[in-house]
């Protein structure tokens, strides 16, 4: 063995080098090709964006107050007819 210690430690460290350049370059190749996979699964997925959620929310919020206005109205005619009704009754009986 013709090689010094300290030669055979530089050349170990160049390889451990080289491995953790070869180990992070797989890492990003896996995690490249996760988030294409994961992008292409949720395209197939029909997801809505954010946008158009919170477009529809408010729709929904809009639609849902111009109902209970409506019924409110509904009520009040209801009970106008309700009354028209008990008025017009004592006169029928007559």
């Amino acid at each position: 063995m013709s090689q010094s210690p300290n030669r055979m430690f530089d050349e170990f460290a160049k390889l451990m080098t080289d491995a953790a350049g070869v180990a992070q370059g797989a890492k990003r190749e896996v995690e490249t090709a996760f988030r294409a996979q994961a992008e292409r699964f949720m395209s197939d997925m029909d997801l809505v964006s954010r946008d158009e959620f919170d477009t529809v929310k408010d729709m929904a919020i809009k639609a849902l107050d111009e109902v209970e206005k409506l019924e409110e109205r509904l009520a009040a005619v209801e009970k106008r007819l309700a009354d028209l009704d008990e008025k017009a009754a004592p006169e029928d009986k007559a």
